[in-house]
């Protein structure tokens, strides 16, 4: 197989070409090269499209490369395919788990697929359960499991080989912070304890601290190979944060500050924002009046300075979609949804547990906890896809338990998965969806013009949905959902797996839409775009941990041993590991 002195994977100057949506080939992958060895563990990130998935599959043998040459585990991609395939743990977006079999029945079939049996497999199923915590619910269904139990049941079955070489496509997307640090913490013990070579693709910045090395694509290239640390470097002396003004949230800063020319990126952060700003550059004149303070780069800031040299990142001009209506004045002082005492049972099992919140209107209110919890549960009875059990809900001046139609035409909604129709084009999506709210003639038409100006759909206005590029996917979303111009817009994880660039455009838009008077209400794992919220709840096992803007978040956050401002994931670790303490947690 290998020796010390071989790598694991050694590719050499690869290339995949695919045609793009009018039949034109384009380079998925062009001209990648480089190294992973034993123990290492190598981070891949880059924009949606950057080709990560493709040079994963590239390396597994599942797709040949049309020009350079793979050697994995000593082994040609193209002529041993299949001894690769046997021989490396692979785990890719969409796990082959079976949701009818148990925890347990998943890891065997894994077992004899890879021919492991007898005392060797028994061992290893003590070693992966014990150390991804899954012993208790060996019975379970799989399809019974919380979106992170699957993803750490995922990685047992890829290491029940116990292989020297794992590959991982976006593990963590839509788990939440709690599992992804346990998901990285089993990697981290499986490279340092059995030397085991990693390589993961990933949307979170903040995962890079856990690899050795990072790969940087862009647009099928390759454009850095190198230790977080020296993606940091990049943006050194770049960072700066500015108080916000009295009057404003920081939320509205924060989009005036993005549409200054020459910012490469602007973040909430409390009551200042944090931006990018090259060094000698005229905007830094600019941010005089605020009093900038320095502040220390992290890795998002040096990769978003990395794309700025391939991309112009100056933010589109991305007002509120034409047409969205201030929505009409509500009683209560502005109160748009109101929740009070909201249970949900399936059977025995309560869902929901007495949660009560209300939102204003114009609000960017978010739904947080660990996967489980029971916000998405909530979420879907506040659109009315759910009824609920006790409690009552009223959204746009409408009880949901008596007139949720009613309710259901002033709402948006988003949903986590992509649920356009992947066979209709995207013209032909929003043309459905037009007609299901109503909208016939010259209305139907106008709004379908405007939405496609507005997301940018024009290239791939005959496209089937099911091939548009991930970030055009959710602008399809986006757009279905705002074509009658909805008061309150529901979005369910909207931006999983988007890179820091797509987050960015993604949110100077939803601020737009709240400028506007439009309520937005969203449930995210990425606990960087909970800054934007003006108010959040933080649920586990079905009831209220914690609700207050991020402010009031951040106060459950021990102080930090680098002195640096607690973050919202600080808050978020520190009150759900203290419910689970107290007896709460998975079960």
């Amino acid at each position: 197989m290998t020796t010390e002195s071989q790598p694991l994977i050694d590719c050499r100057n690869i290339r995949k070409i695919f045609p793009d949506s009018a039949g034109v080939p384009f380079a998925a992958v062009d001209d990648v090269s480089f190294r992973l060895s034993a123990g290492e563990i190598v981070g891949l990130l880059g924009p949606d499209g950057a080709g990560k998935t493709t040079l994963i599959r590239l390396i597994t043998g599942l797709m040949k490369p049309h020009g350079g040459s793979i050697s994995v585990l000593n082994l040609d991609s193209v002529k041993k395919s299949r001894s690769i395939q046997a021989s490396i743990g692979y785990m890719p977006q969409k796990f082959g788990l079976y949701e009818d079999l148990t925890v347990r029945e998943n890891m065997e079939l894994y077992a004899r697929m890879h021919g492991v049996y007898g005392q060797d497999r028994e061992k290893r199923f003590r070693s992966l359960l014990a150390m991804t915590s899954l012993e208790r619910f060996t019975t379970r269904l799989a399809g019974k499991l919380s979106g992170g139990m699957k993803q750490k049941l995922g990685l047992c079955c890829s290491l029940v080989s116990s292989p020297p070489l794992i590959l991982l496509d976006e593990p963590t997307v839509g788990v939440d912070p709690l599992s992804r640090r346990e998901l990285w913490s089993i990697l981290k013990q499986f490279s340092g304890e059995e030397g085991v070579g990693v390589l993961v693709s990933t949307s979170y910045m903040d995962e890079s601290a856990y690899c050795n090395r990072t790969l940087i694509m862009y647009e099928g290239r390759l454009l850095m190979d190198a230790p977080p640390a020296d993606v940091i470097a990049r943006a050194e002396g770049m960072c700066v944060t500015v108080r916000t003004p009295e009057g404003l949230h920081a939320r509205q800063f924060q989009s005036r500050l993005a549409a200054v020319p020459g910012i490469i990126n602007a973040t909430p952060q409390g009551n200042t924002v944090r931006i990018i700003v090259p060094h000698g550059h005229p905007a830094r004149k600019k941010l005089e009046e605020y009093h900038p303070a320095p502040a220390q780069p992290d890795f998002s800031d040096g990769f978003m300075t990395l794309l700025a040299d391939q991309v112009d990142l100056a933010p589109q001009d991305i007002p509120a979609p034409a047409g969205t209506p201030e929505p009409e004045r509500t009683e209560n002082g502005g109160t748009v949804i109101r929740v009070t005492d909201l249970v949900r049972k399936f059977g025995s099992f309560i869902a929901v547990n007495h949660v009560s919140f209300s939102v204003r209107k114009g609000q960017v209110f978010g739904l947080l906890g660990p996967n489980g919890a029971g916000k998405s549960t909530t979420f879907r009875m506040l659109c009315g896809l759910l009824p609920a059990s006790g409690g009552t809900l009223n959204v746009a001046g409408a009880d949901l338990r008596t007139a949720a139609a009613r309710a259901r035409r002033k709402v948006g909604y988003v949903a986590q998965k992509f649920s356009m129709y992947g066979m209709l084009t995207t013209r032909q999506n929003l043309e459905f969806f037009a007609g299901a709210y109503g909208m016939s003639g010259k209305e139907r038409q106008e709004a379908i013009r405007s939405m496609e100006e507005e997301f940018h759909l024009t290239p791939y206005m005959n496209a089937p949905a099911a091939h548009l590029p991930g970030g055009y996917k959710q602008r399809l979303s986006m757009a279905c959902a705002l074509l009658h111009s909805p008061d309150i817009l529901f979005l369910d994880e909207p931006t999983s797996g988007a890179d820091p660039l797509a987050r960015r455009d993604f949110w100077l838009r939803i601020n737009a839409l709240a400028e506007k008077g439009v309520t937005i209400i969203i449930t995210t794992h990425f606990l960087g775009e909970a800054e934007f919220c003006d108010n959040m709840l933080i649920m586990m096992d079905g009831t209220t941990l914690a609700e207050g803007s991020p402010d009031d978040i951040r106060k459950h956050a021990p102080p930090r041993e680098d002195g640096a401002p607690a973050s919202l994931e600080d808050a978020f670790l520190a009150i759900t590991e203290e419910h689970m303490k107290k007896g709460g947690g998975e079960t």
